[in-house]
């Protein structure tokens, strides 16, 4: 059974070196050498000068979820998980962050080499919009060792977006077959959600509880009792088999299948669906009320991992692994009622409204991520250094297709369901050579010295989708809007193919002064080809007066490189509106900041994001099997890279007219746009209680406190925009209140030779959703601000072992059934502040736990 997580670790620098002498299902404790540290090796994590998370490959097992990423944010403190829906690409590649930074600021590292990222970019009003992130749901629980989570800037050391901190993912190297079938629904009760009885209607016509205008009056609906549900059920085949390959090497098979069912978690729709007429009437009280979909989007994973190595000579091994997956998503978008001017059939009357689908529909995208990488390396003896050559490619490709739709613009007649919407692609190729030593120097107790190079490029690729997809038919003169609905597909003006490449080189030193005190320092030189230079450094220490008590802390630089991404991401959604009484057409788009329209409105050539980090705390391993520490850190960034709001009016269209740009009226692009501060302070406990006749018990505690203030925000050059803002209100409380203020994770293990428990419970903290408005006006003031309050989330699993090598585990994730507080209905006799769509989307896509409910799963696992 696997010891329960929380432990300290090492100063921040990582590297592939050899994985410790201890066997994998080992108990982590203070004595446990972690990798994730000094690139010279051999510190423990009672010997680190900076805070470290380390969590065994079993312990992501103990859990009914299979998703890398929902298991961090079981265990980890200043780990940030939620699960937004309706927010088209991120609905399959959902973002994570650390410490409550964007999920680009934190560095993820495979086997200590640098992971690349996934090709979305994140647009639509989830947590980390306008950034892009690793898809750690890519390396399955079953082919993982253990996760190391340094928390403490480390740019000195591997660069760009090593802000928040480092996750570095050790995959297994265990010999033997093991593999597991598990499976879970959700049996949940949702929360402040009623089914409906039926439409109140007098004399067969529908009774109207708030008059609209038409198509959008608000229905009086009966309610029954809250709605049940059992749905999201998700089949999960893992295994592995490790192998020798004679007496000096090791190859690793990993293997993952995941088969999830979508959720369903929308509230009824009270607004009028079908037209007002007496031939609509029977059809409107007869509606389905939950025709949205939000919740879970259907999805099917395929992952395969392959980790080898074998020794070419005395010092010498040579060493590869390598990651390949396929996801197959399909997300949700808004229903379009029978009556939505989106659901005109032109074709068939262009005078009298005609619905294309009778009773409405659900447009979908259809994703399919394709994910590669491979690294190949060797370790080795070179004059009196350990030396590390590796060569790594990664690619993710994004293709989007739009199903379930419709192309209003070309009329019934020629319009698709199904079109090819395009696609993103990002790839890397990085190469290292680290090498490191001990130096004996008389006054030193020990010295370790270590220098490198990098070299990485980076590709990023657009493709345009097909004509129908994005084309404004020949209906656009009668106020059609053109395109496939839900998601428009990339026209040919967005095509991109764009490369840029980076040298770096850094050194480090780390000096144990003597038995009490040790200190490290490390510097890096980077350039880049599109930005230019920058220069990083760090300092580190570690104070130990007292045999158990040690006082600890660092300073250092950092910086993030604004992706390719940010810098050439381009698309165009089309609108039709009455300038004049006359229908429209005009572009709503999102350029580079340095295109034609972004220089016409003062955008300009990204520059890294910077960073002044500052920590320190105090670790205490008083007694053996107990360990308590306290870490404060202060994040000071500057030049953020953000979104900006969507730029328009007159003003705008002057300035892109004078710059020879016509037909666009409203764009954005990405600016460094605010300066921010993140502080807080984490606390984590573990006690390994000795065996007394009652099994094996570990319990852990983790505590964080985060906080993020705006310093700083740029403004737009021009005078004739400053009453645009760049960063509006919705989006700064987005950044600084979105994520938990407050998060407290507990957990025991228990284990008695045949049985063993867990048990962990996290209660996250408060987070607010936020309206535009103005920038002076604080939370809670402008209609339509919400607090969703700390909720408490509990998991259980039970286990028993008939034989030793066989597990049989039942559980329950949230087994209490916890919801987020549900949004205020809306509407003109509602909540202020709030639309209809709060009906119908009851749950905050803030959310730091989702809004699914309780999870039922069993498990049957084996190990050989």
């Amino acid at each position: 059974m696997s010891v329960s997580s929380v432990a300290l670790a090492t100063p921040a620098l990582a590297q592939d070196v050899p994985a410790p002498a201890a066997a994998e299902d080992a108990p982590i404790t203070e004595d446990t050498v972690v990798v994730t540290g000094s690139r010279i090796g051999g510190r423990t994590i009672a010997d680190s000068p900076v805070p470290i998370d380390v969590i065994g490959g079993d312990q992501l097992a103990n859990s009914g979820q299979t998703e890398t990423n929902k298991v961090l944010n079981q265990l980890v403190p200043s780990f940030n998980f939620p699960q937004p829906s309706l927010t088209d690409g991120t609905d399959s590649l959902r973002p994570a962050t650390l410490r409550g930074l964007a999920p680009d600021q934190t560095l993820v590292l495979l086997n200590g080499k640098r992971r690349h990222q996934a090709a979305l970019l994140n647009l639509n009003g989830s947590v980390g919009r306008g950034s892009g992130a690793v898809d750690l749901n890519e390396i399955p629980p079953i082919a993982i060792d253990r996760i190391e989570v340094l928390r403490d800037g480390a740019s000195s050391q591997y660069g760009s977006d090593a802000i928040a901190g480092v996750i570095n993912i050790q995959l297994s190297k265990r010999e033997g077959v093991s593999g597991s079938v598990t499976f879970g629904q959700y049996r949940t009760t949702q929360s402040g959600v009623n089914e409906v009885l039926g439409v109140a209607a007098t004399g067969g016509v529908p009774n109207v509880l708030t008059n609209n205008g038409g198509a959008n009056d608000i229905l009086q609906l009966n309610y029954g009792e809250e709605v049940k549900r059992h749905d999201g059920d998700t089949l999960t085949l893992a295994t592995r088999l490790g192998l020798p390959i004679g007496d000096a090497g090791y190859f690793t098979f990993s293997a993952q299948f995941r088969d999830r069912d979508p959720t369903q978690r929308s509230g009824a729709d009270p607004r009028r669906q079908y037209q007002n007429t007496t031939a609509d009437y029977a059809k409107e009280l007869n509606a389905n009320r939950f025709n949205h979909g939000y919740g879970d989007g259907k999805t099917v994973d395929y992952n395969v991992i392959v980790n080898a190595g074998y020794d070419i000579g005395a010092n010498a091994e040579l060493y590869a692994f390598g990651t390949y997956g396929i996801r197959d998503g399909i997300g949700a978008g808004f229903f379009r009622r029978p009556n939505d001017a989106r659901n005109r059939n032109f074709a068939a009357s262009t005078t009298t409204f005609v619905p294309y689908y009778a009773d409405g529909f659900l447009p979908k995208i259809q994703s399919q991520i394709e994910d590669v990488s491979g690294a190949v390396g060797v370790r080795t003896d070179v004059a009196g250094f350990k030396a590390d050559l590796s060569v790594v490619y990664g690619s993710n490709q994004l293709d989007y297709q739009t199903i379930d739709s419709f192309n209003v613009s070309l009329g019934g007649n020629a319009s698709p369901q199904r079109f090819d919407a395009g696609g993103i692609a990002f790839g890397q190729t990085v190469v290292n050579l680290d090498l490191s030593r001990k130096i004996d120097v008389g006054f030193l107790s020990s010295l370790g010295f270590a220098v490198g190079g990098e070299y990485r490029n980076e590709n990023f690729k657009i493709r345009p989708g097909n004509v129908a997809s994005y084309i404004g038919g020949q209906y656009t003169a009668n106020g059609a809007a053109p395109g496939a609905q839900v998601f428009p597909g990339f026209q040919p003006s967005n095509a991109t193919d764009v490369s840029r490449n980076s040298y770096a080189g850094y050194v480090e030193l780390d000096a144990e002064v003597n038995d009490m005190l040790t200190v490290q320092a490390a510097g890096r030189f980077e350039h880049y080809s599109d930005f230019g230079d920058t220069v990083n450094g760090k300092v580190a220490a570690r104070f130990e007066p007292i045999d158990g008590i040690a006082v600890r802390g660092s300073v250092s630089t950092g910086f993030r490189a604004p992706s390719l991404a940010q810098q050439f991401f381009t698309t165009t959604s089309t609108n039709n509106t009455v300038i004049n009484s006359v229908p429209t057409l005009i572009d709503i788009v999102t350029v580079p900041a340095t295109s034609r329209i972004g220089t016409a409105l003062g955008g300009k050539q990204l520059t890294p994001e910077k960073a002044l980090n500052l920590a320190g705390g105090i670790a205490l391993n008083p007694f053996r099997g107990f360990s308590l520490t306290a870490d404060y850190y202060n994040i000071r960034l500057r030049d953020r890279v953000t979104l900006t709001e969507n730029l328009a009016g007159t003003a705008v269209v002057n300035l892109l007219v004078a710059a020879g740009v016509n037909g666009v009226t409203s764009a954005r692009f990405f600016v460094n746009g605010v300066d921010t501060r993140t502080q807080g302070v984490d606390v984590i406990g573990t006690y390994r209680v000795p065996e007394l006749g009652f099994g094996r018990v570990v319990l852990t505690a983790g505590y964080n406190y985060n906080e993020t203030k705006i310093i700083r925000r740029a403004v737009l050059p021009n005078p004739l925009l400053q009453g645009s803002p760049l960063f509006g209100r919705q989006e700064s409380f987005r950044l600084t209140d979105s994520q938990p203020r407050t998060k407290l994770n507990l957990s025991a293990d228990w284990d008695l030779g045949p049985v063993g428990a867990t048990v962990r419970a996290n209660r996250f903290g408060s987070v607010w959703t936020a309206v535009n408005g103005s920038l002076a006006a604080p939370l809670g003031t402008v209609a339509g601000d919400f607090k969703l309050t700390p909720k408490w989330v509990t998991d259980v699993e039970v286990r028993v072992h008939p034989i030793e090598q066989v597990t049989l585990a039942i559980g329950a994730d949230n087994v209490f059934d916890t919801y987020p507080d549900r949004l205020p209905t809306g509407g003109a006799t509602g909540a202020p502040g709030f639309t209809p769509n709060s009906y119908f989307l009851p749950y905050s896509q803030l959310s730091p736990f989702g809004f699914n409910g309780r999870f039922l799963y069993g498990r049957v696992a084996f190990q050989f």
